[in-house]
C-alpha cells in the first residue's frame, strides 16, 4: 500500500493532482479541501494517500493532511459511502467541520455534498458518531457541541438560530460555549451577534 506520494506537483484540476516522483506521474483524486492547500504547479508536495482497489480500476486518493486521511477512512467504513462520497463530503466540510457537524448531527451541512442524501448523511451520523472525536477537531468545539445536549435552553436557542438560516453545526459551537443559565433569549441575542461576525 502507498502510504504517501512526495514529489513535484505536476498538474491539477477541480477533482485530481498529477504529483511526479522518479519520473512517474501519480493521479491522486483529491477534495477541494486539500487542492484548496496545494502550492503552485512546480513545488514540491506531500499527499497523504489512500489506494481503492475495484475490479476495474485501481484509483489513488491524496490528501494533504493526515486528519483528511483519517476522516476519510472513517467515512468510507459507512456503507453506502464510497470513495467518491467521500471526497464529496471531505470537499464541503472539513475533518474538524466534519466532526463537529456529526456530534451536533448536522445531518444538513453533510447532505450539502454532491451525491449524498438525507439517509445517506443521517447513516453518516449515526455511525460514526462516536467514531470521529479527536480528528481533525479541537476537543473543546466538540464538548461544547455535545453540552448543548445537557440544557433545554441551550436546544431551543440553537433551533432559534437554524430557523433564522444559521448552520447547525456553527449555532451549536457558539450556544454551547455559553453560560447555561443565560435565558434563550440572551444565547439567541449573543450567538446572532458572534455568528454575523463569522460570515
Amino acid at each position: 500500500m502507498i502510504y504517501n506520494v512526495k514529489g513535484t506537483l505536476t498538474y491539477t484540476d477541480p477533482t485530481f493532482a498529477v504529483v511526479e516522483c522518479g519520473g512517474v506521474g501519480f493521479k491522486c483524486f483529491v477534495s477541494m479541501t486539500t487542492l484548496k492547500e496545494l502550492p503552485s504547479i512546480g513545488n514540491e508536495v506531500n499527499l497523504y494517500t489512500y489506494m481503492a482497489v475495484r475490479e476495474d480500476a485501481l484509483d489513488l486518493f491524496g490528501f494533504y493532511e493526515v486528519d483528511e486521511l483519517d476522516a476519510f477512512k472513517l467515512l468510507i467504513s459507512v456503507s453506502g459511502i464510497g470513495p467518491k462520497a467521500a471526497i464529496a463530503i471531505l470537499s464541503v466540510l472539513t475533518p474538524s467541520k466534519l466532526s463537529v457537524a456529526i456530534s451536533s448531527g448536522d445531518v444538513r451541512s453533510i447532505q450539502a455534498a454532491q451525491g449524498v442524501g438525507k439517509k445517506t448523511a443521517e447513516r453518516v451520523v449515526l455511525e460514526l458518531k462516536d467514531k470521529m472525536v479527536g480528528i481533525g477537531s479541537s476537543a473543546v468545539d466538540v464538548q461544547n457541541v455535545q453540552s448543548v445536549a445537557s440544557s433545554s435552553d441551550a436546544q431551543e436557542a440553537v433551533e432559534v438560530l437554524v430557523s433564522l438560516g444559521f448552520n447547525q453545526s456553527d449555532a451549536a459551537t457558539v450556544i454551547g460555549a455559553m453560560d447555561k443559565s443565560l435565558s434563550v433569549d440572551e444565547m439567541v441575542r449573543k450567538g446572532l451577534r458572534q455568528l454575523s461576525t463569522q460570515l
